[in-house]
């Protein structure tokens, strides 16, 4: 019995943090962590190596700088590189320390009460995954490679899934002659090259920086500070869901549904911005309004595995949904879909491929990634950009947000200094004009011409509500009139999009503020509860 948990402590994850249950109090004193006491913690704490355990703690983390170090030199000095590796002594030196101190750690483990009662909860859990062995293992966090599988594609069948993933929209191919496709495609073969490197290195790191490992440790406190809030204060329930690429999701859920609120009975779920994480995102403002709520992180970030390519965002967003319907019991007409900044990738494509979703807000988000990337990158790389763009990264959520007929809110925020291509005070750069732009023509054509382009694009160049009501009064318009057309409209046709409504122009100003709001602050602000609505329905 002692070897089998001697081995158990030698194989077993990094204990993190053990947490309390938020409707509990804490006993007089604690010394050694039964489940009990972990339960009735009125506040958790981080996990504490005794003895041994403690000092090869400290010498891992040594090593692990020393080992940040030496990959950096790998970018960094060529020459030292060659030097190190030659000699061979800085890499046999790691590698001895390493192995040492972890040996040592395990054996330090076996010596503390406390990792060896979390290690006993864990091996249940692995035996039998029922719903009170889950509520004893969500008292700590440890090294998520060894968190029990809570979901999985393969649990439902779907005729979107596919171990391939999830269908994207693709850019149409251009036609060309059997020949001319042939010598087309030899000439463009280096540009497919350097697009595939590109892309693949220090492009996808650009796009999305949460994913690089540096700014991961740098965050590591604040993280788990933000997790362990999410779990001791809002009894947030941790999952790990398996996408049909085989990356593995870190998910958090919220569940007001007992609460009695009225918010409490929708589940918002929440799409993050590229150097987002649910631990300290954009969940807190959909909390703070009283709503259930469900955080993901990227594939790549935090504890979830994988890159965060567009194939495999929209693989792991799938994967969200299904375990949001079929584990948490919602149904897709109770699903808000809310999304920051690049977040409105995945939520454009949730909303295409779930239509039945009640509806759709996107915050600081844009239409089309290529006009923000050619913002960025010097002319002469135009096209490079341009193939690249559309071959790997292509973030078409304009193209994605028509498919969907239900209630959209678009927030604008006036300083943004991220999503416009002209700078933060130039507000009719903002590329969330040309998705209401882009909205607005598809669902009310025969009122968008060219005259009421004119008109909704002086409504957007307002910065601020007294500019705003300045265009308002300017048209004399009439909200209640306007409103009540449209509802008359729907109810003598009952049609979807686009709507035919005639050459109403005064209602396209209505519409337009009915769509889009604005915050006034700059692209990172956080947004608070009170500037979070449910968009509009007719």
């Amino acid at each position: 019995m002692a070897v089998w948990q001697w081995f158990r402590c030698f194989s077993g994850p990094r204990l993190q943090r053990i947490h309390r249950s938020p409707d509990q109090t804490r006993p007089d004193g604690r010394s050694i962590i039964s489940l009990s006491v972990c339960l009735s913690l009125s506040q958790g704490f981080n996990y504490q190596p005794k003895g041994l355990e403690k000092h090869t703690d400290s010498i891992l983390g040594w090593v692990s700088v020393a080992s940040t170090v030496w990959s950096l030199s790998y970018y960094s000095s060529p020459l030292l590189l060659c030097y190190l590796y030659r000699k061979g002594g800085l890499d046999g030196f790691v590698l001895v320390c390493f192995t040492l101190g972890w040996k040592l750690e395990r054996w330090g483990r076996w010596k503390n009460p406390e990792y060896l009662q979390f290690i006993s909860i864990l091996e249940e859990n692995k035996r039998n995954h029922s719903p009170e062995n889950k509520r004893k293992l969500r008292c700590f966090t440890f090294d998520f490679p060894h968190w029990p599988q809570d979901f999985s594609w393969r649990e439902v069948s779907s005729p979107k899934l596919t171990k391939a993933g999830v269908s994207l929209l693709k850019p149409e191919p251009k036609l060309r002659g059997t020949a001319d496709s042939i010598l087309y495609s030899v000439r463009t073969l280096p540009c497919h090259i350097i697009g595939y490197l590109v892309a693949h290195t220090f492009g996808r790191r650009m796009l999305y920086p949460g994913s690089v490992g540096l700014l991961q440790k740098a965050m590591k406190p604040m993280l788990m500070q933000g997790q362990a809030k999410l779990i001791e204060e809002y009894d947030g329930q941790r999952n790990k869901l398996v996408a049909c690429d085989g990356n593995e999701i870190d998910t958090m859920f919220v569940d007001r549904r007992t609460d009695g609120g009225h918010n409490g009975k929708t589940l918002v779920i929440c799409c993050e911005g590229n150097a987002g994480f649910y631990e300290v995102g954009c969940m807190n403002t959909p909390l703070d309004a009283g709503y259930s709520v469900l955080g993901w992180n990227h594939p790549g970030f935090g504890d979830s595995t994988g890159v965060p390519f567009p194939q495999n965002e929209a693989n792991a967003m799938d994967v969200v949904i299904q375990f949001a319907v079929h584990k948490l019991g919602f149904q897709l007409n109770d699903i808000i879909i809310y999304a920051w900044s690049i977040g409105g990738f995945t939520a454009t494509w949730a909303v295409m491929s779930y239509p039945e979703i009640q509806s759709l807000v996107l915050d600081a988000s844009f239409d089309d990634l290529l006009p923000l990337a050619l913002k960025v990158m010097p002319e002469s790389w135009r096209p490079l950009v341009q193939y690249t763009v559309r071959r790997y990264v292509n973030l078409n959520n304009a193209e994605q947000l028509l498919k969907y007929q239900g209630p959209v809110l678009l927030i604008r925020r006036s300083r943004d200094e991220i999503i416009t291509t002209g700078g933060p005070e130039d507000i009719m750069s903002n590329r969330g004009n040309d998705l209401l732009l882009k909205l607005l023509q598809s669902r009310y054509p025969k009122i968008m011409t060219d005259e009421g382009i004119r008109v909704v694009k002086q409504w957007l160049g307002a910065s601020n509500q007294l500019e705003e009501a300045s265009v308002y009064s300017g048209y004399e318009v009439d909200d209640g009139w306007c409103v009540s057309v449209l509802q008359s409209y729907q109810t003598d046709r009952d049609v979807l999009f686009p709507w035919t409504v005639g050459k109403m122009l005064l209602s396209l100003l209505p519409k337009a503020r009915k769509y889009m709001r604005n915050f006034e602050s700059t692209h990172c602000t956080p947004l608070p509860a009170s500037e979070f609505h449910s968009p509009w329905k007719l």
